[in-house]
């Protein structure tokens, strides 16, 4: 929590506060009673400060509360030795500064605390900002993160999560996975916020497990048909940039793929952004090996399904079948017109390869459903 710009109170050492002159404040309580229950401008006004000094100080609003009832008490018993007038006023109206007391004391606290949870949560979204942004100062960006309780230094992961609509800084999902993610706000592993619509984590270490809670906490909130794209692990300030543009990556490129599963991982589709990097000399091995597909009756796309099991399958020709829903002859003869018609064997390790490349490069440029687009 941030420092507080209000005047501190001087505590007495045993949880009993006190105003800055030494005056106890069970005399305002005293002097309300005699005065048939009432509280004076002056008198809520110095409970409303208390009540704030006492939230920025992290005391408990029972303690604070039970701090008041027990100077009612103390204040009653006095009132009870003073003249007969007096006394006999005090308990048709005794609970009225009991209410009064109450009530201020716990408006201001809860306001106070209110304010600090901002303050906080401003500080943690900035920083957070600027982590993904990767421009800010390593200096200042140190400080911010041990005022955060954040872990700068080591490897990170990010998540992006998407959903219908979005997700914004007031969404009632944003809110319950923050406070799942982070529920003490001291020391946490993980930053979490809403950013562009999207819902951000950066998670400390290299491990999965924080990552997984953050992904499984998104599927349980009320957002709708959830999506969660997880980077490689990278170290330092400048790693969380490059891991939240790879997130953004990852879900691109799982669109392009057709892969629409709740969690997808970067390393995942590792293989398929290294055969991106060059597309044209992925565009010339589908031409090369695939190519030949294209005189299959039907065209190539009942062949490259077949293909495309296979090699998911472990190159097994009766998991193949059983998941095309064939026998294992119609599996055998398939792979034979592939080798008729690519001139490639899967049978043969080298040319088995060449087959399984060209497939995963298929996939990459939505072959055959478009066009493959040469080089010039």
């Amino acid at each position: 929590m941030t420092t507080s710009s209000h005047p501190r109170a001087k505590g007495t050492g045993n949880g009993q506060p006190h105003e800055g002159n030494g005056q106890p404040h069970e005399e305002v309580l005293a002097r309300a009673l005699v005065r048939f229950g009432e509280l004076n401008a002056e008198e809520r006004s110095r409970l409303r400060r208390e009540a704030e000094h006492a939230a920025d100080d992290g005391t408990p609003l029972r303690r604070l509360i039970e701090t008041y009832l027990d100077a009612l008490w103390r204040g009653h018993s006095a009132a009870a030795e003073r003249p007969p007038r007096a006394a006999a006023a005090i308990p048709a109206d005794a609970l009225r500064a009991v209410r009064d007391v109450v009530v201020i004391l716990t408006e201001a606290y809860e306001a106070t605390h209110r304010s600090a949870i901002r303050r906080e949560e401003e500080i943690r979204h900035a920083f957070l900002d600027e982590l993904l942004r990767g421009a800010g100062d390593l200096g200042r960006m140190a400080e911010r993160a041990q005022e955060v309780g954040f872990r700068l230094a080591g490897p990170h992961r990010v998540a992006v999560a998407r959903a219908e609509p979005g997700f914004t800084a007031a969404d009632p999902a944003v809110r319950y996975v923050e406070e799942a993610m982070c529920p003490g706000r001291d020391g946490c592993e993980s930053l979490v916020a809403a950013k562009d619509g999207e819902l951000v984590c950066v998670s400390s270490g290299s491990g999965t497990a924080v990552i997984e809670r953050f992904a499984e906490h998104v599927r349980r909130s009320a957002a709708r048909h959830p999506r969660t794209a997880v980077s490689r692990p990278r170290p330092g300030a400048n790693g969380v940039a490059r891991s939240y543009r790879e997130a953004h990556e990852t879900f691109d490129l799982a669109d392009r793929l057709g892969a629409h599963h709740p969690v997808i991982h970067a390393s995942d589709l590792l293989v398929f952004q290294v055969l991106g990097r060059d597309r044209a000399a992925i565009t010339d091995l589908v031409d090369t090996v695939l190519g030949g597909l294209q005189e299959a009756r039907g065209g190539p796309g009942t062949l490259l399904r077949t293909l495309t099991t296979y090699f998911d399958s472990g190159c097994a020709n009766t998991v193949t079948a059983r998941r095309l829903g064939l026998s294992v002859r119609a599996v055998t003869y398939r792979l034979a017109r592939v080798h008729t018609l690519t001139g490639y064997d899967p049978d043969v390790p080298d040319q088995r390869y060449a087959l399984q490349t060209a497939t995963l490069g298929a996939r990459l440029l939505n072959w055959p459903t478009l066009p493959l687009q040469p080089a010039d």
